[in-house]
């Protein structure tokens, strides 16, 4: 992805603001003649005049904005230009965030994930989602050792066998958080989609690798274990058109983008953010991507457990498109239900039309990959 900014700031002097005050159109009422009398104002020549002036100044203010925009060239902000929001079967429907314990037992983490997926649905949700690594401790020694060959079918992945089986009986869209995946002599972090009927829709090998060293906080290197994806991930489903992001993903605002200009209603973003950047960066970052791009951003956590290797921060969430936080938890287990309603997304759209306000003869965005195929 290639991408440039300029930025520009600009200022409106005050001789710019036209009718602020005209001489013979302001009427002052004492507070006598406001509570006790009647009052007709008649317009005078130099009232009918300011009002004739101001009229003017907004038939120019309005033509010459129009031309700007036109000038701006905001249709080029995006290259491919961005995709219309599709038209999903369920617009308005319930999302259950399963922010679950995860121990050191393979199949006991599959059970209680089957178990908490279940609940969901029963209170409704017909999008279900999962944390980051539900199914193995997050350490670069468990990796290898819980991977799962998810293009081999049910027995070389009990993990993906469970959730293709579970969307299928209970009729649910699953994003079904992240595990370890070997393929051939490679890992990845991976996070799979299935549909209603149990159908794998998507497959997201997490983008960017979480490597970071804050001195006396935390140091991991998921590089040592874990190769990068190559591929951004939108999906299609019965409940909207959603983007696929993994944890480290959430902090790079072009792929939140590029999402965007590809139609995504919603951005699902499983995760274990730490107790270092938690605190600091977790909700921060969700709102940021929410309001920035104006869609819906749902996370799903671990739930914390202070004596394992990594301790996540926990506080899945789900931020609306004009940056509100719609439901939320704390670090305990948890599972969340919430509402979506994609009409949200039109509306504030509609109140900040930043698709029609970009400086395309500035800066774009470039869709490589769409860019590419056509």
């Amino acid at each position: 992805m290639r991408i440039g900014f300029v930025f520009l700031s600009s200022t409106l002097s005050s001789s710019s603001v036209i009718g602020s005050s005209i001489s013979g159109s302001i009427v002052r009422l004492t507070p006598s003649l406001l509570l006790h009398r009647p009052f007709h104002i008649i317009p005078n020549r130099t009232t009918t005049r300011s009002n004739n002036l101001q009229f003017s100044a907004r038939t120019t203010l309005t033509t010459s904005a129009s031309s700007m925009s036109s000038s701006f060239k905001p249709e080029q902000a995006r290259v491919p230009p961005a995709l219309q929001l599709p038209s999903p079967s369920i617009t308005k429907f319930k999302i259950g965030l399963c922010q679950l314990a995860v121990t050191s037992d393979k199949e006991r983490n599959i059970i209680h994930a089957r178990t908490a997926i279940e609940e969901a649905a029963q209170k409704g949700a017909k999008l279900v989602v999962l944390p980051e690594i539900w199914n193995s401790p997050y350490s670069n020694d468990s990796f290898p050792i819980y991977a799962e060959d998810i293009d081999a079918g049910s027995d070389a992945s009990p993990s993906t066998a469970m959730l293709s089986e579970v969307a299928r009986l209970l009729k649910i869209t699953i994003v079904g958080g992240s595990i370890p995946e070997r393929s051939g002599d490679k890992l990845y972090n991976t996070c799979c989609v299935f549909d209603a009927d149990g159908k794998l829709k998507a497959k997201h090998r997490k983008i960017h690798l979480f490597d970071i060293d804050i001195p006396g906080k935390i140091t991991f290197k998921e590089s040592k274990t874990l190769t990068a994806g190559e591929t951004p991930t939108v999906v299609d489903t019965e409940v909207g058109r959603i983007g696929i992001g993994i944890c480290y993903d959430i902090r790079f605002q072009e792929l939140a983008m590029l999402y965007a200009a590809r139609g995504a209603h919603l951005i699902c973003y499983p995760g274990a953010f730490n107790m270092t950047t938690g605190p600091l960066h977790w909700e921060l970052l969700q709102r940021a991507r929410a309001v920035d791009n104006q869609l819906y951003v749902a996370t799903c956590s671990p739930a914390r457990d202070a004596g394992a290797g990594y301790v996540a921060w926990g506080h899945s969430t789900l931020v609306g498109p004009f940056g509100e936080v719609l439901a939320t938890t704390e670090h305990d287990e948890a599972i969340i239900i919430s509402e979506i309603d994609y009409s949200q997304i039109e509306l504030r759209r509609t109140n900040l039309p930043l698709e029609k306000q970009r400086r395309g003869d500035l800066y774009q965005l470039v869709d490589v990959q769409r860019s590419s195929s056509q």
